[in-house]
């Protein structure tokens, strides 16, 4: 049965609050037994915070718009309204503290079971209701976090199809502690200098799917979790992503920095990433840890941002490093590459911990090449967040490895291109690495006075 949010009173004229209109037609939906909850096309629903609720699926016809309210003070507050009140300054790059719980959500759901979000729709985070310009290359708000567009906790067999997310002023999709989640040809479009605005985060969730969706946004584009405020949950396992096109300012495809608790069983093929400051990001700084994770089928293109993001322009990094002092971060171990294709500003990096080595990672028929694309300083390599880590200054082989053991390069290739390869070094450099195997390597060495290859 339909539901038109038209019959219980909104005006959809942009103006007039109409939350209460849409809530109400979502609870007469549930508890009938569920059924489908319209948007018609032609309008722009102007709301507050909506709950979602079990067996409805929201329905957001063509050219219909749902976007969010102005007023943070009529948003619903998922873990409390305090704990949106530090203030942070500075773009992605500050050193915030683990993310608890959002403080405030667009869209919520909790325990709510068999929901989905469907349609050819928008909805709008209205970003710059949250945001100001603090710099020539980022936006930022007055307090952090801000608002999530939506966040859904402990919710299984739920779908998001086909609808446009953008101009979210934090997180765009955050499912947190869910089982069984089809994320599938949706898109997230949001500024790529409002910071904070990551696209896909599913954080302690399992058995999900993101397939065929377009990203672009500041921050990372899709990011496992497994956040501080989330631990009563399981781990982020069984997981695949396919099919995806993907632009950020920070990293593409990236599992962490949020990592308290364990990931697991994680697959991504056919994806393509363009423009971005990070290609495949696997960054551990907490006590989880990372195993059986493949990455298959995908061409990276990377270029430098301002040091105000994370990343150097690295198509693939793999780091552990602990946040903070005397708390070790988790072990990362069984990683491949297949078929990928690197092109951009910086290298291969991987780098463990003393005591804490990235162990058992195989690269096959990976192609990178180097080459100067933007005005940015490069020879860099970014460690951000961590106890004692910052930016690192070294000229950039084609792959560098340091505290990895048994790493293979099976069938891979590295070289430099255009004709200022001044900061590009060595094909491969290891440092306190062992059993790293070379089988079918081509590669020399960006210029004279440099050996192709330092094991």
């Amino acid at each position: 049965m339909q539901y038109n949010v038209l019959d219980f009173g909104a005006k959809g004229d942009g103006i007039q609050n109409d939350a209460p209109a849409i809530q109400a037609a979502i609870d007469a939906c549930t508890a009938a037994g569920g059924g489908q909850v319209v948007l018609e096309g032609g309008h722009t629903y102007y709301s507050s915070s909506i709950i979602l609720k079990s067996n409805v699926d929201l329905h957001l016809e063509q050219g219909s718009l749902l976007k969010a309210h102005a007023d943070i003070t009529t948003y619903f507050h998922p873990n409390g309204a305090e704990a949106g009140n530090a203030a942070v300054s500075g773009a992605a790059a500050v050193d915030r503290p683990v993310t608890l719980k959002p403080s405030y959500a667009f869209l919520y759901a909790k325990d709510a079971d068999n929901f989905s979000i469907t349609g050819q729709g928008a909805i709008d985070g209205n970003v710059y209701a949250f945001m100001k310009r603090v710099s020539p290359y980022y936006f930022n708000g007055d307090f952090y976090p801000r608002p999530t567009m939506c966040y859904v906790e402990h919710c299984n067999h739920i779908s998001f199809t086909g609808i446009t997310m953008q101009n979210s002023p934090f997180w765009t999709l955050h499912p947190a502690g869910c089982d069984d989640v089809l994320i599938q040809g949706i898109r997230v479009l949001n500024p790529l200098d409002c910071t904070n605005s990551d696209g896909i985060d599913p954080d302690h969730s399992s058995n999900v799917r993101i397939i065929g969706c377009h990203v672009t946004c500041a921050d990372d584009c899709i990011c496992l979790k497994s956040s501080a405020g989330n631990m009563e949950y399981g781990p982020c396992r069984n997981i695949i992503i396919s099919g995806c096109t993907l632009t950020s300012t920070s990293a593409a495809l990236k599992i962490g920095t949020e990592g308290t608790g364990d990931f697991e069983n994680v697959i991504v093929d056919n994806c393509i990433v363009t423009g971005t400051n990070r290609g495949i990001s696997i960054q551990i700084r907490d006590g989880g840890n990372v195993r059986n994770v493949s990455f298959s089928n995908i061409i990276i293109e990377t270029r430098r941002f301002a040091d105000c993001w994370w990343g150097t322009a690295e198509p693939i990094v793999i780091t552990t490093h602990s946040r903070n002092e005397g708390v070790p971060s988790g072990h990362i171990s069984n990683i491949r590459f297949y078929n990928i294709t690197c092109d951009g500003e910086n290298g291969v990096f991987l780098s463990g911990a003393d005591g804490n080595h990235i162990e058992d990672v195989l690269f096959e028929n990976v192609r990178v090449t180097l080459r100067k694309t933007s005005k940015w300083e490069r020879g860099l390599y970014d460690l951000r967040p961590g106890f004692g880590q910052g930016i690192e200054k070294m000229v950039s082989p084609g792959f560098l490895m340091r505290r990895a053991d048994k790493v293979t390069l099976r069938n891979c290739s590295v070289s430099f291109a255009g004709e200022d390869v001044s900061d590009f070094g060595e094909a491969v450099r290891c440092h306190e690495c062992t059993g790293v195997a070379l089988e079918g390597f081509q590669g020399k060495a960006a210029r004279e006075g440099f050996e192709d290859v330092i094991v």
